[in-house]
């Protein structure tokens, strides 16, 4: 794992609140032409969800959306959730219980159910301490998800910015996230992962807004 693709290794837990979000914006104006530009024309960033989440039923989710799009996983999360009968509270040993002949019916792959048993095993065993995420550096975040199956490298990054909202993440294996550097730049071809690096280093520590800003082009 390349460590300029990484968050700052050891980084203390930093959950992003309005007036980081405000901070950043300014600062990534200032430092960056081309993004600020985009910021003016979209506005506000929307990237912090004051909402509570629940750990087990957010990594749920994030293994039911692998090539889906939102509305199919979410009709499908719903469905697995009621099997479970856990609707308001999806725990891994509810979810251990359900048949696998049931899940498939309700619309999960194989693969996806084999993802799912992991991570309720993990979670059930102890393995896994969703409850420490909120305290844990980036890097140990990443590797606490990475290690269930299934589960990669985007898949922690996106956890890591939508649920954790921490402020400094690059994905730079999200296609928006490589689209979207071409086309603020300019570029003829998708950039290489260091060049992405490379532009994004003056985002420090606000690459997480920077790339929110970025998707927004596709919008």
């Amino acid at each position: 794992m390349s460590k300029a693709r990484s968050p700052d290794a050891g980084a203390l837990a930093r959950r992003l609140t309005g007036d980081d979000v405000r901070r950043a914006q300014r600062a990534l104006m200032r430092r960056d032409p081309a993004l600020g530009a985009l910021i003016k024309r979209v506005g506000p960033c929307g990237l912090v969800d004051p909402r509570p989440h629940d750990p087990f039923a957010d990594l749920v989710r994030v293994i039911l959306s692998q090539q889906l799009s939102t509305k199919a996983a979410d009709t499908i999360f719903r469905r697995v959730a009621a099997l479970a009968d856990g609707v308001h509270d999806l725990t891994g040993a509810r979810l251990l219980r359900v048949d696998a002949d049931a899940l498939r019916a309700a619309g999960v792959s194989r693969p996806k159910i084999s993802y799912l048993h992991d991570l309720a095993a993990r979670v059930g065993d102890g393995r896994l301490d969703l409850a420490a995420f909120d305290a844990l550096p980036d890097e140990d975040v990443i590797a606490s998800i990475t290690a269930v199956k299934g589960l990669g490298r985007w898949s922690a990054d996106m956890y890591l910015m939508f649920r954790l909202n921490r402020p400094d993440v690059l994905p730079v294996g999200d296609l928006g996230i490589v689209r979207g550097f071409q086309k603020l730049y300019g570029m003829r071809r998708p950039p290489a992962e260091r060049t992405m690096v490379r532009l994004a280093e003056r985002w420090r520590p606000w690459r997480s807004i920077g790339c929110w800003y970025l998707w927004r082009l596709h919008d």
